[in-house]
């Protein structure tokens, strides 16, 4: 039997307000999905908000930096850490974490796009 990993189980409840928000493992860590659109990570404990080039500037301005996969590789990906009031407050979440949906909707069409015939 699978141990329960309570911190993610808290990270499903808390983000509810968002949508149906599921979990699959990868890699070590998790891929959070809302309402089938993949939205964040967990890695090492900590959750990770998609981004874009539309969203990514507000975590920059407040000196957040992307995950990187392997610390001693210079690689990044398009997610970055929410700012501590993403826990504190629920309009802080709901603003922070609807932003990172939009991102995987946005992704998702935009995949889509380049995978139709035409």
């Amino acid at each position: 039997m699978p141990k329960k990993n309570e911190y993610l189980e808290f990270l499903l409840e808390w983000l509810s307000p968002l949508g149906t928000i599921t979990a699959r493992s990868m890699f070590g860590g998790h891929c959070l999905y809302c309402d089938g659109v993949v939205f964040a990570l967990l890695a090492d404990g900590v959750p990770h908000l998609k981004v874009d080039d539309a969203t990514r500037p507000r975590f920059e301005r407040l000196g957040l930096a992307p995950f990187r996969p392997f610390p001693n590789q210079p690689e990044v990906m398009q997610y970055y850490p929410p700012p501590p009031e993403f826990f504190e407050d629920r309009d802080a979440l709901l603003d922070w974490g609807r932003a990172a949906v939009e991102v995987g909707r946005r992704a998702k069409t935009k995949k889509r796009r380049a995978l139709s015939p035409g």
